[in-house]
C-alpha cells in the first residue's frame, strides 16, 4: 500500500474507530465496506486496512464478502479491560515516577488527585485516567509503553466507556488518588504502581 493509501486507511480507522467509542456506531451495528467506501470516497482498500486494523483489537468483526459488525460489550470483557489497563498502567507508573523531576511529579502529583472529580461519570473517568497514565508514559524513557498505549487507547475508551465506580468504591477511590499523589511526590515507585492497579480494581 503506498503512502497516500495508507494515509486513507489511518484516516478511516480514526473517524469509524472515534464513532465506536462514542456509540455513534453501537455495538451489532453492520458497517459495509461500499458504504464507507462512499462516504470516504476511497477505493476498498484502505477500508479494509482500516476494518482489519479495528477487528484486530477487537472494535469489530469481520464477516468475508458480507459486512463487519460492531462488537458487543459485556461484563466480562469489561472486568478484563479494566484488569489490562491495571496492570499496563500499573508498570508504567513503577518504571516512570521515579524518572520524574521535581515539577514534573508535582504536575503528576496534581492530577492524580483532579482523577477524583471524574469518578461520577464513565466517560470522564477513562479519558482522566487515560491522560493521566498517557503523562507517566511519556516521562517513561520506554517508547514501547507509548507505542502500546497509543494502539490499544480505542479498545480502553470503548470497553470503560460505561463503567464507573459503585458508590462504594468511589470513596475508596478518593482516598486512592490521595495516596496516589502522595506516592507520585515521594518519587516512590513501587506504591505508585500498586495504587494504579488498585484504581483498576485490581489488588
Amino acid at each position: 500500500m503506498g503512502v497516500t493509501k495508507q494515509l486513507l486507511a489511518e484516516e478511516v480507522y480514526q473517524r469509524v474507530g472515534a464513532s465506536i467509542i462514542d456509540g455513534t456506531l453501537p455495538p451489532g451495528h453492520r458497517i459495509r465496506d461500499a458504504e464507507l467506501a462512499e462516504q470516504f470516497r476511497v477505493s476498498r482498500m484502505p477500508i479494509r486496512e482500516a476494518l482489519q486494523r479495528l477487528e484486530r483489537i477487537g472494535l469489530v468483526e469481520m464477516y468475508p464478502s458480507r459486512y463487519t459488525q460492531v462488537t458487543d460489550v459485556s461484563p466480562a470483557l469489561t472486568a478484563k479491560t479494566l484488569e489490562f489497563a491495571g496492570y499496563i498502567g500499573g508498570a508504567i507508573a513503577a518504571i516512570a515516577v521515579p524518572l520524574l523531576s521535581a515539577a514534573e511529579r508535582a504536575e503528576a502529583a496534581e492530577a492524580a488527585s483532579a482523577l477524583s472529580a471524574a469518578l461520577e461519570d464513565g466517560k470522564a473517568i477513562s479519558s482522566a485516567r487515560w491522560s493521566f497514565i498517557r503523562y507517566l508514559s511519556e516521562h517513561s524513557d520506554n517508547d514501547i509503553f507509548r507505542t502500546v498505549l497509543d494502539e490499544t487507547s480505542m479498545l480502553l475508551f470503548r470497553n470503560l466507556r460505561s463503567w464507573s465506580p459503585s458508590a462504594s468504591e468511589r470513596e475508596r477511590m478518593r482516598a486512592l488518588h490521595a495516596q496516589l499523589a502522595d506516592a507520585i511526590l515521594a518519587g516512590d515507585g513501587p506504591a505508585a504502581e500498586h495504587l494504579v492497579r488498585a484504581m483498576y480494581l485490581v489488588d
